[in-house]
């Protein structure tokens, strides 16, 4: 099995590191931080994660859509372990 890429964003980015993301077909997005604000649909198609507790901790759980996996630190590592590590930030 192939690693993919996984973006870490700690914060919003600009339209070039999109769309690198968003041309890399097997992308993963780890969304943590401020970047949890980000809109999830801006990085369609990579398949998008986001930091439960800084979701919490920014009161934005009405906010974020369905397609974006919640995850827990102990989840995080797992992606970071188990695929290409490119930060963003």
């Amino acid at each position: 099995m192939s690693m993919s890429n996984l973006y870490l964003l700690h914060k919003q980015i600009g339209k070039e590191a999109l769309d690198m993301v968003r041309d890399d077909k097997d992308a993963r997005v780890a969304l943590f931080q401020d970047a949890v604000y980000m809109d999830a649909a801006s990085l369609a198609p990579a398949a998008v994660y986001a930091l439960k507790w800084d979701v919490d901790h920014r009161g934005l759980n009405q906010r974020i859509p369905a397609a974006v996996k919640l995850i827990s630190y102990h989840e995080l590592i797992d992606l970071i372990v188990d695929n290409k590590v490119i930060n963003l930030a």
